[in-house]
């Protein structure tokens, strides 16, 4: 076993019934796995029943993205340690004929290449970019993440204008449909359980770079995504843990100076967000981010005193030497460029 693709399930039988057909029809090089972090329902069933050429790995509980994929991995990794690479790949993905193969062959044409996500388009409306990752993310100075293609809320219609360089270097590349290099998976720490859900391939290729390798996302290329399989947009649960893991992951990976930098500046930007969901309506997510904030101040501790001797500040692709919240509400633009 060279490259696999494994897809994290959680009570998600439908997803799989939905999409499982596809992933295995259009990734004949792969070996594809069903993780599945303690399902009470008829995943495992339908998986050995209609697809027994699709590896089942059953774990006891629900141990979230980063725990699930971490012991996914060791798994795969303790039975086949041959394995080169694997993608991370969400249940309610639809991957396009051909989308596997370019991945493959520019991680094998450059070993320094830790990390490297498809074009992901959205399912609904094929035609626009989908929010997890679009073409590959950036973030900027304040730690609010983006992606080329994808602004907040703002999705882009696809007309390749992200197709030049056809793999660019990027800072994030999409957990939703990850492909990672195992070698630099392991030298970068694995994910961080701590995170639980959202964020963690931003903290795990933020790591990459720090460790000497890039990231990169892919134009030839092309999944669907729905989005929002575990927690929807509306969730106040994500917006509690997008706002938390964000400031987490910055005090993480950045030396103190500037990490505190970032700390104070969301202080007010974080504030001002929750006021506008308070206009908006939206008392539940208003509360989510003080949450937010509350648990992030009682961990700080244990984040920001983590040995940091390679902490040397921002990676060299993906950085908007600026605030997109200034760039997208105050100036209303919708295209950040990635340095």
């Amino acid at each position: 076993m060279r490259t696999a693709v494994v897809i994290l399930n959680w009570n998600g039988v439908h997803w799989l019934q939905k999409f499982l057909p596809s992933v295995v029809a259009n990734s004949p090089d792969a070996t594809v796995v069903v993780a599945d972090n303690g399902s009470q329902d008829d995943s495992e069933t339908y998986t050995r029943s209609q697809h027994p050429e699709v590896l089942w790995l059953g774990m006891d509980a629900n141990r979230g993205y980063a725990g699930g994929y971490n012991t996914a991995l060791k798994m795969l990794q303790d039975r086949h340690p041959e394995l080169e690479y694997a993608v991370l790949m969400n249940s309610d993905i639809e991957p396009l004929a051909g989308w596997l193969e370019p991945l493959v062959t520019f991680l094998d044409a450059h070993p320094l290449a830790g990390a490297i996500q498809p074009k992901l388009l959205d399912y609904g409306h094929p035609e626009r970019f989908e929010y997890a990752g679009a073409m590959g993310g950036g973030m900027d100075l304040w730690g609010y993440p983006f992606a080329q293609g994808r602004i907040f809320d703002h999705c882009e219609t696809d007309q390749g204008q992200y197709d030049q360089p056809a793999f660019p270097e990027v800072f994030w590349a999409s957990g939703a449909c990850l492909m990672v290099r195992m070698s630099a998976f392991l030298r970068a720490g694995q994910l961080d359980t701590q995170l639980f859900a959202h964020m963690e391939e931003i903290d795990l290729c933020w790591r990459m770079w720090r460790a000497g390798f890039t990231v990169h996302a892919a134009a030839p290329s092309k999944v669907l995504h729905v989005g929002g399989g575990t927690l929807g947009a509306l969730s106040p649960q994500k917006t509690f843990l997008n706002f938390r893991n964000s400031l987490l992951v910055a005090v993480k990976n950045l030396p103190a100076l500037a990490a505190m930098r970032v700390v104070a500046a969301r202080l007010f930007l974080d504030g001002v967000a929750g006021l506008l969901f308070l206009w908006r309506g939206q008392g539940a997510h208003c509360w989510a981010i003080v949450r937010a904030h509350g648990q992030f101040y009682r961990l700080f501790a244990r984040f920001a005193f983590r040995p940091q001797q390679d902490a040397k500040g921002w990676p060299s692709a993906g950085v908007y030497r600026g605030s997109i919240v200034w760039q997208y509400y105050a100036r209303k633009k919708k295209q950040i460029p990635l340095s």
